[in-house]
This record gives structure tokens, C-alpha cells and sequence, in this order.
């Protein structure tokens, strides 16, 4: 896929490139986001640039991984990263993202979140995009209810960072959840919470 920007009232997302790869080593050096997300911990300047050169325009080529350079309409500076992969069962994706701590606290990340919900929906043909969280990873999880995903559980070993195998809180966010049509029909169980 023919890497894309997407455009918020306050933010672009936009394909990482070599010029992110300074201020993704300085943004990840924050141990919050190494302690939460799955890069590497200590990150180097050579896993930034491993990352802005060869990794995200990757997933792009190879229509599996879309990442984006979270950053502000009026004045550039990197807010975040937010990735949409996809999983194995068709129309099924999944988001991750961080946000830089400087940047916390101002709803961007929720922002960003959900153009990239709405992009994957209406581009991808999404039916069903995922989140996954570290259980007690309680910043990430208040992005996603912000966002509009309904909580789905936990479940065991269910994340494999830095060498252990953890616990993980799941949810997820449909198409008709944000007022758009999904890909295929969805028939809901009544006994399932938000059914019809």
C-alpha cells in the first residue's frame, strides 16, 4: 500500500521516515514507554533508526503493518507513534500506539486514534479493530475507552515482552460503533454487552 497522512483538527499522522529518528530515540528513552510497549529496552539511536528507515515503510510495502508519525498541524513536533496490523482473521486489525510525555494529558493520542479507526474501517475494509494492553497499563486502557472500545476481558499470557510472557486486558471497536457500515454483516449474541 501507497503510504497516506491522515488529518485531524489538531494533528497529522503521517509515515515515519528518517527525519523521526532523533526524536523517536529521544521519546523512547522515557521508561514508561519502554516498561508498557514492546521496543526494545535500552533503546539505541540505531534501534530508531532501524525503526524510521527499514521497519514502518516495510509494513507499508508489504500491506501488513501501517505506522504513523503522530504530530502537531501547527508546529511539527513528534506527539506519538500509532501502528494499525493486521491479524490473521480477515477484516481484523489491531492498534498500538505511545505517546511522547511531554504530549500526555492533551487527548491527542485519543485523537489519533480514532482517524486511524476510522481510516482503517473505511480504506482497509476493517471489520474489527483490536487493542491490547498490558493488564495494569492504565493510560493505554483510558486511550481506548476515550476511543470508544468496549472492554472484552483479559486474557493469560497473551503478550510476550521482553522475555516474559504477560497478562493482557483486550477490547475492541467496530465499525458501527463510529456511525460507519461494516465490510461483512455482523449478527450479535444478545448476551454480549452493547448487542442489539
Amino acid at each position: 500500500m501507497e503510504p497516506i497522512t491522515l488529518t485531524t483538527e489538531r494533528l497529522l499522522l503521517r509515515p515515519f521516515g528518517p527525519q523521526d529518528a532523533e526524536a523517536s530515540y529521544l521519546a523512547c528513552q522515557d521508561p514508561d514507554i519502554q516498561r508498557w510497549t514492546v521496543i526494545p529496552s535500552p533503546y539505541s539511536r540505531a534501534d530508531a533508526e532501524l525503526w524510521t528507515e527499514k521497519l514502518a515503510p516495510a509494513g507499508w510495502q508489504e500491506d501488513t503493518m501501517y505506522n504513523f508519525a503522530v504530530v502537531r498541524r501547527e508546529d511539527g513536533p513528534l506527539v506519538g507513534a500509532l501502528g494499525v496490523n493486521r491479524c490473521t482473521l480477515p477484516g481484523t486489525f489491531e492498534v498500538g500506539f505511545w505517546t511522547a510525555r511531554e504530549h500526555r494529558g492533551a487527548g491527542y493520542t485519543t485523537e489519533a486514534v480514532l482517524a486511524a479507526a476510522r481510516w482503517a474501517f473505511t480504506a482497509l475494509s476493517a471489520d474489527r479493530l483490536e487493542w491490547r494492553a498490558e493488564i495494569g497499563n492504565t493510560p493505554s486502557r483510558a486511550v481506548a475507552l476515550r476511543a470508544g472500545f468496549r472492554m472484552e476481558g483479559e486474557q493469560r499470557s497473551a503478550l510476550f515482552n521482553k522475555g516474559i510472557r504477560r497478562d493482557t486486558w483486550t477490547g475492541a471497536l467496530l465499525p458501527a460503533d463510529l456511525g460507519l457500515p461494516g465490510t461483512y454483516p455482523h449478527r450479535s449474541s444478545p448476551g454480549v454487552r452493547g448487542a442489539l
